[in-house]
């Protein structure tokens, strides 16, 4: 069973540090499997792998912008989180999950990662959107006829992207293929963080202030952009914890919020640990 959370908008430190107090307690097994679903305030990431030349912006245009930094552990350069971005965080435990692959018995990284970018095509599917992976690259990609403004793609992870330069960043390009959302995992002793940035109704402009990943050929798009109006974040919400539930076999289970966590693990009554208690306030007690 997946337990699935829908917080709202958060800023990215809250975000980080609510991630590592579910991760603590996942290894514990005082939680199971927990979905977030979120929006960040606006907020430039590095990833292990990110090089700092690909922030184009001055720390001067980013503080007039509203737009913090900072560095993370998962996977990838730089990208941007947003309004408008839902953004899906999955605290697994991959030992709970078969693998499809012959000789091993629970999910791999890579697989993992297949199986994030097939939740996100399937999500897609459901709003008539075509999507896809391609070959040598993480994310997942649309198929449009249209010329874009944006050349800037979403970050992705342990994809050596070339470099670019800032002059490239906003040219007239071919959008045969146009990044939609991104993926950028970490992994410790087999229980996940981070996950999807997925454009729903996002400002692509701030994508103008980096260069995500580095890539310089293809452009970011959204759903917004696709089909021409925005989209309801909360109904993309639901789609994308449905597909969640295909792909990884599992009932989904929403929950009101982070005090009905542990009630889905034991069924007595708790106490709320303090350090979520802290993050999230609350009464402090839960009942199954």
């Amino acid at each position: 069973m997946i337990s699935a959370l829908q917080l709202g908008t958060i800023d990215y430190t809250t975000g980080l540090r609510l991630q590592e107090k579910l991760i603590d307690l996942r290894k514990q097994c005082r939680i199971g499997d927990v979905l977030l679903l979120l929006e960040h305030t606006p907020v430039i990431t590095l990833g292990r792998n990110a090089q700092a030349k690909n922030i184009l912006a001055s720390p001067e245009i980013l503080s007039t912008r509203g737009v913090e930094t900072f560095e993370c552990d998962r996977g990838g350069d730089v990208t941007f989180h947003g309004p408008g971005q839902l953004v899906a965080y999955p605290i697994f435990d991959l030992r709970g999950f078969p693998s499809s692959a012959e000789n091993r018995k629970s999910m791999g990284v890579i697989e993992f990662v297949r199986n994030l970018e097939e939740v996100l095509i399937r999500t897609c599917a459901e709003f008539r959107i075509p999507a896809k992976r391609i070959a040598g690259l993480t994310g997942v990609w649309t198929e449009r006829e249209e010329t874009a403004s944006h050349v800037a793609t979403t970050a992705h992870v342990g994809t050596g992207a070339p470099a670019r330069s800032a002059e490239s960043k906003t040219q007239q390009a071919p959008a045969n293929e146009a990044k939609i959302a991104a993926l950028g995992i970490h992994i410790s002793r087999g229980i996940t963080s981070h996950g999807i940035a997925f454009n729903v109704n996002t400002d692509l402009s701030f994508f103008d202030l980096i260069v995500p990943c580095g890539i310089t050929s293809k452009p970011v798009t959204s759903m917004q952009k696709e089909l021409g109006h925005e989209v309801p974040i909360q109904d993309v919400a639901h789609s994308l914890s449905r597909k969640f539930g295909s792909v990884f076999n599992s009932q989904i289970l929403w929950l009101e919020s982070l005090n009905d966590l542990l009630s889905t693990k034991i069924g007595v009554p708790l106490k709320l640990p303090a350090e979520l208690k802290n993050i999230h306030p609350g009464d402090g007690s839960t009942w199954a």
